[in-house]
């Protein structure tokens, strides 16, 4: 007994170790887009990076413990101060270090329902969260759309309703011509569309086809997660939800319960042979999620 409980806790520090040494891992990798638009990546929503006279504007900002590993990338690419954040959305991997990047003196930008939600608790795919501290909350909040004019630029910020979340955000350079969408496109892969927030399955196609009215072929798109996109790639990808969608409501018309779509594989078949299932969200999880969200009014 005394040899099982000893390997348990070998067990268990180096879990915790592993743990810390991928925190003390985690690079923040800039990619340049243009001349003074960068996308950050790290652990976490990709981060928009747009420098210039004015100084710098920040899309989103991953995790607290992040941060002096993200100013220090920002500070190589400009020695302008960051003069404003603003948030995709209200989920932490995108909102955590709002109170250090508040202290840094960047005023914070967000939908009415990001500020909302970010001050109560709340519950995310079963984890409860606590109410952020006011200093991590946006102080600027909008309801539809705003315009930001910095650097030369007129920076359209576009509301989409019921996506991802209740508060998403598409930010949209409209002379670089650069979309920065939040977690309404996972490219390459299932979204998470967080019911629990507001998030639909049909809005969310709403979001991608408000986005595919906006660009163009030379559009550069930069998604919530994974790798820098076009309006090829969210066309299809809009597509794909869009047949996922329907094949679930005709299942659902036939009376199939949620357990009888969850297990059909026939529903995403060709995705998940493209490993569009193999990431966050699994097959499963997408069909159950759209079948939820088909159902919940």
């Amino acid at each position: 007994m005394k040899l099982i409980k000893e390997v348990s806790f070998f067990f268990l520090l180096t879990g915790v170790f592993s743990s810390f040494a991928q925190k003390r891992e985690v690079k923040i990798e800039p990619i340049k887009i243009t001349e003074n638009i960068y996308m950050l990546k790290g652990q976490g929503g990709n981060i928009g990076l747009f420098v210039g006279e004015d100084g710098a504007f920040m899309i989103d900002d991953q995790f607290a413990h992040l941060t002096p590993k993200i100013l220090k990338a920002i500070r190589d690419i400009t020695p302008k101060q960051v003069k404003y954040l603003i948030n995709t959305h209200w989920h932490g991997d995108h909102t955590g270090g709002n109170q250090n990047m508040s202290k840094e003196g960047a005023v914070i930008i967000s939908h009415k329902n990001v500020r909302k939600r970010m001050g109560m608790e709340s519950v995310v795919r079963g984890k409860t969260k606590p109410p952020s501290p006011k200093e991590a909350l946006p102080v600027i909040t909008f309801t539809e759309d705003m315009m930001v004019h910095f650097n030369g630029e007129n920076v359209l910020i576009s509301h989409v309703h019921e996506a991802h979340t209740d508060g998403d955000a598409h930010i949209y350079f409209t002379k670089s011509n650069v979309l920065h969408m939040g977690d309404t496109y996972f490219q390459g892969k299932y979204p998470f569309i967080d019911l629990s927030s507001g998030g639909s399955i049909d809005g969310y196609i709403a979001s991608a086809e408000k986005a595919l009215l906006l660009i163009d072929d030379k559009t550069i798109v930069i998604p919530g997660h994974r790798e820098l996109s076009n309006k090829k790639e969210l066309s299809a990808y809009k597509d794909m939800l869009v047949m996922l969608r329907d094949r679930i409501k005709t299942k659902i018309k036939e009376g199939k319960s949620i357990e009888e779509v969850k297990n059909d594989t026939s529903i995403t078949k060709e995705y998940d042979d493209k490993k569009y299932g193999d990431w966050f969200i699994t097959s499963e999880g997408i069909r159950e999620t759209i079948y939820k969200s088909l159902t919940s009014n």
